[in-house]
């Protein structure tokens, strides 16, 4: 079944890809115009671009607003903030910042601005509750026009992190509040960064232009354009025809094109393929804290784990292109790399778990329990190439060993909202990535917003929450490490987060582009530093 199941998945591709690779008239696929342009393809509009809120695209928000400090591959390092100083209790930082730095309007970026920013994202902490530091920061404070000082209640080793974040710790020109507040919206999308938005079409397209007078000297690229289609064979299309030139991996995790058309596209010689580093992992999210479901069930959630082929799932569904996850985290991430049992794709032990836990086969197909069938929804994100792929397969694996899988494709935000409310028995997600794990990961273990009812229902969570806010403001680093090693043990026995592929982000971009990157913070791409030659 599954052979044949995979089979027919790479024929659907194949013939896709196939239906989509016309040619211009001189034989050769149409190529992009080098102008200084980049029109890249994106599945959903770029929404509200207010930095202080979520649903605006990370990437589109990346190029427009920048932060206190920028997290790199060599640890954090200066951005608006020239240089800061920590007091030695750990609570006290003054940053001392860049002059001469100007908002896209004209506005002075200075210390009042950076205080008003903060403070309003402040006095909506409800909706930051994931980030803890909002429930850290104690005071604001204007030293004078280029120091400000941030006062917490308490040590916190992520505040530097947390600050770095595409959001919501940026900053807006003042102008653009509403009544000295963005929490109500906001009259304009001003920011710092090396682009500025300058035209909008809800769910058509959307403009950045070059900021010609960006503090770090004005980007190569004068013009970035989104331009919403949806994935697959359409943006293929788009791509051939030269209608985008640029597609990346968008703040979903998703891809506009599948494997093997990016490969075709390379194989034209009018485009290149470059993949960042592992940075987040894939993952199936189980609902313990939803007692009426099978997910509360410890053993249901192992016998998950065990029927989930990884392997097929990198080599066929990912063309090799992500690797298979046995954890929560890889070993790359900061305090991960410890010993977990692992658990392989293995039938036979998953329908021992199940038979032990008492789901037997009393009658068809479906195992049942106290008159309850294991039956429960997998909700994935539609717009997703590889997602709805993913659990087709699962829920084929899965019947076999009498587990039935509804499977229900809906939008992030409409995922997002499930997440936070609980609405779910299972859902797929992913971690924060590089930048931001394992902190910013393991603090939404505790937070209503994220992952609060996927963790609320496994037998040590008010120890698991109780550790989780020692970690974070523990000074001593081998007590943290400890910490640390004690929490994603806890989580990895509980099978709360089923890891699947250790993901990575992936730009088609034309061959004559030079300076493509990608940034710890993930989902922004460093669009100032590239270039044509």
């Amino acid at each position: 079944m599954k052979k044949r199941y995979i089979i027919f998945i790479a024929a659907v591709t194949s013939m896709a890809l196939l239906a989509g690779c016309g040619k211009a008239e001189n034989g050769q696929a149409d190529t992009p115009k080098i102008n200084q342009e980049l029109v890249y393809a994106t599945v959903k509009d770029i929404n509200d671009m207010n930095p202080h809120f979520y649903p605006g695209s990370m990437p589109a928000q990346g190029m427009v607003y920048e932060s206190l400090v920028e997290n790199t591959p060599e640890g954090i390092r200066p951005l608006l903030a020239k240089s800061w100083d920590i007091s030695a209790d750990g609570t006290i930082y003054t940053f001392h910042l860049r002059e001469g730095v100007t908002f896209h309007d004209g506005e002075p970026f200075n210390a009042e601005a950076v205080k008003q920013n903060i403070d309003t994202v402040q006095h909506n902490a409800v909706k930051h509750t994931w980030i803890k530091l909002s429930t850290k920061i104690t005071d604001t404070k204007v030293i004078d026009e280029n120091t400000f000082e941030l006062t917490l209640s308490e040590p916190y080793y992520p505040t530097l992190l947390e600050l770095s974040m595409t959001r919501p710790y940026v900053f807006l020109s003042p102008k653009d509040f509403i009544n000295g507040e963005t929490k109500e919206g906001v009259n304009g999308y001003n920011g710092t960064g090396p682009f500025r938005l300058t035209e909008h079409q809800t769910d058509q397209y959307a403009v950045f232009e070059a900021n010609e007078n960006y503090w770090n000297g004005a980007p190569d690229i004068k013009k970035v354009t989104a331009k919403v289609l949806p994935t697959g064979e359409t943006t293929f299309l788009a791509l051939q025809k030269g209608e985008v030139n640029f597609v990346f991996t968008d703040d979903r995790g998703t891809d506009s094109i599948d494997a093997e058309a990016m490969d075709r596209l390379a194989e034209s010689g009018d485009y290149q393929v470059v993949r960042s580093e592992p940075m987040n992992t894939k993952m199936i999210v189980a609902n313990s804290g939803k007692t009426d479901s099978p997910a509360h069930d410890k053993a249901v959630r192992e016998a998950i784990w065990h029927a989930i082929d990884r392997e097929t799932i990198a080599r066929e569904i990912f063309s090799g292109k992500e690797t298979p996850a046995d954890t929560l985290f890889s070993s790359n991430v900061n305090y991960a790399d410890i010993s977990l049992k692992p658990r392989a794709y293995d039938l036979q032990e998953a329908e021992r778990l199940l038979e032990e836990a008492g789901w037997t086969h009393s009658s068809g197909e479906i195992r049942t329990k106290d008159g309850r069938p294991l039956t429960m929804k997998l909700y994935y994100d539609a717009a997703s190439l590889s997602q709805k792929t993913q659990a087709e397969l699962i829920q084929n694996t899965v019947k076999g060993i009498g587990m039935q899988l509804e499977l229900i494709g809906e939008d992030s935000s409409s995922i997002a909202n499930r997440r936070s409310t609980g609405d779910y028995d299972l859902l797929f997600n992913q971690t924060w990535g590089l930048a931001y794990d394992p902190q910013s990961t393991v603090s939404a273990f505790t937070s209503e917003t994220a992952y609060y009812h996927a963790t609320k229902g496994i037998a040590q969570a008010e120890q698991l929450i109780s550790q989780i806010e020692k970690v974070m403001v523990t000074t001593d680093e081998e007590k943290r490490t400890s910490l640390y090693s004690d929490i994603l043990t806890k989580v990895h026995e509980e099978a709360v987060f089923i890891p699947l592929t250790n993901g990575n982000l992936t730009v088609v971009a034309p061959r004559s582009l030079q300076g493509i990157g990608f940034k710890q913070t993930q989902f922004e791409l460093p669009f100032e530093s590239m270039h044509f030659k």
